[in-house]
């Protein structure tokens, strides 16, 4: 059972959607007894990054997500702003993340030729070779995403990128340490892509 935690933050129902087209068996819930029962954790979220904390901090799950992705050592996929609380602070505001992840939450410069918020499809290229990544790393036809965002994932240690992608800038447009997965874009807007990225999290052992 995939559990999308819903802290009423995020865009449920086309996550849920995509993993009902997968076959998964998945739920959304704020119930702690569905999350200790999860196999998987999915993280969703839109918005700006202290009402998504605060949000989530009010929900009074954040002690058993934490136990759960890091001492149980569950798969957990963050999405968009769920991927970013998955790190220790933003300069979007002033509450901390969740720090399963070591890395700041950085806005993008403005620059001339550059529109801020990042919005649209983006080519991504992958860091290294990861199970999650099977079948979305052809260099020849390089997956592409859905991105909404102004502020990107700085991670402190380089080997936690997954993907990269290019807004007048080289980002981190995914992330990973050990079974906590961060993706900057919307998979489950983003088709075939997307459809391959749960497809792959669904499979993951």
């Amino acid at each position: 059972m995939i559990v999308v935690v819903d802290y009423g933050v995020g865009n449920i129902a086309s996550v849920l959607n995509m993993l009902k087209r997968l076959g998964a068996s998945a739920m959304a819930s704020n119930r702690r007894s569905d999350i200790e029962r999860a196999e998987k954790l999915i993280l969703p979220g839109v918005g700006a990054f202290d009402a998504g904390m605060q949000t989530l901090r009010k929900s009074g799950l954040v002690d058993v997500l934490t136990e759960h992705a890091m001492d149980k050592r569950k798969p957990v996929m963050g999405i968009c702003l769920g991927s970013q609380m998955l790190g220790m602070r933003s300069e979007e505001g002033s509450e901390p993340g969740l720090g399963w992840i070591d890395m700041d939450i950085v806005r993008f410069e403005p620059r001339e030729h550059r529109k801020i918020p990042h919005m649209g499809w983006n080519e991504t290229v992958a860091a290294h070779e990861h199970p999650i990544l099977h079948g979305l790393t052809d260099l020849e036809n390089p997956s592409r995403f859905y991105f909404v965002h102004s502020y990107y994932m700085s991670p402190r240690d380089n080997s936690n990128i997954l993907l990269s992608a290019n807004y007048d800038q080289v980002f981190a447009a995914a992330v990973v340490k050990d079974n906590v997965f961060g993706f900057q874009f919307h998979p489950e807007k983003s088709h075939k892509f997307g459809m391959q990225l749960f497809k792959n999290f669904v499979e993951l052992i």
